[in-house]
């Protein structure tokens, strides 16, 4: 029970008559000092409100721990825990995902854990629609240790060969990777993709099938982009589809902050850590990231999946 309903269940009692103020302060946990608190208001609670909703109405799925990191890079040295408060005064609270029917059984970890940039990719597909009906397959590449998304094809159909330009562009734009790693789907299987990554000596990582806990990196990746882009804009065709994505792609590299990264971007954790920025550099293991109140030092903190 929230101190302003202890609060009011103490006035009713006393209001009835049915016991004193101590003895209402004793049953339902309220010290005695605190019954007649009013907080103060600070002097910059309304203009902190306004930024807040300001913010949530520009990133509208982002939840209060990222908002309080944006408002943290605007000048606002303010604690996460109040805008929090702020946050659910204002109704701003995402609604809650539904729960996952969890996994039975041990679950494994992640084979070739990345320990710099370009040491190991992961790529995936998904599928969405324009306004019109038309299907777009979307190949997503992401790499695992700097969280990058280092590209997004749009098209309505995707096959090997095309898998293999998206492979080669990457490549002459920033190095081949060592290892890459997929699901068992036919373009990742097919022969032209396998003699090319054999030739540009990157080698393969294939997940059990059926298992996409083994891919965490790229399933994380593409529940954000669904939920942050795909699920929030209409596209009217599909050249409206790849400017808006590639826009998105680029927010997502630039100035979306991510939790797992200690609230830097990607573009710059990986700036961080090409500069050998000590434990930027580090590999990046399992965990949770939490909000520190002190300006951020530069830190990668683990992955939370």
């Amino acid at each position: 029970m929230s101190p302003e309903r202890k609060r009011a269940a103490v006035r009713h009692l006393q209001a009835a008559g049915m016991c004193s103020e101590r003895r209402a302060c004793a049953l339902v946990g309220l010290s005695r000092s605190s019954l007649s608190y009013k907080p103060r208001v600070r002097a910059d609670e309304s203009a902190l409100r306004a930024e807040i909703r300001e913010l949530a109405q520009k990133k509208r799925r982002y939840g209060y721990r990222r908002i309080w990191w944006e408002l943290r890079q605007l000048g606002w040295f303010v604690n996460y825990k109040r805008v929090y408060r702020l946050w659910r005064m204002e109704g701003l609270c995402l609604p809650r995902k539904r729960p996952r029917r969890r996994r039975r059984g041990p679950v494994g970890a992640v084979v070739q854990c990345a320990t710099h940039a370009n040491h190991v990719w992961t790529y995936d597909f998904l599928k969405d629609s324009t306004e019109r009906g038309g299907g777009v397959r979307i190949l997503t590449v992401v790499d695992e240790y700097t969280r990058e998304c280092l590209a997004i094809e749009v098209a309505r159909s995707i096959k090997a060969r095309n898998v293999v330009e998206v492979l080669k562009w990457l490549a002459l734009t920033r190095g081949t990777p060592d290892y890459i790693r997929s699901d068992n789907g036919p373009e990742f299987i097919a022969h032209e993709v396998g003699a090319w990554l054999e030739q540009a000596g990157c080698q393969t990582i294939f997940i059990t099938p059926g298992s996409p806990w083994e891919n965490p990196y790229i399933e994380s990746f593409n529940g954000k982009f669904r939920d942050e882009c795909l699920n929030c804009e209409v596209f009217m065709n599909l050249a409206e589809a790849r400017t808006m994505i590639e826009a998105w792609r680029e927010e997502y590299n630039t100035e979306r902050p991510h939790s797992s990264l200690g609230y830097l971007t990607p573009d710059e954790f990986a700036r961080r850590s090409a500069e050998g920025g000590g434990e930027a550099a580090r590999c990046v293991g399992s965990g949770r990231a939490t909000p520190s109140l002190r300006p951020h030092s530069g830190t990668a903190t683990s992955l939370s999946l």
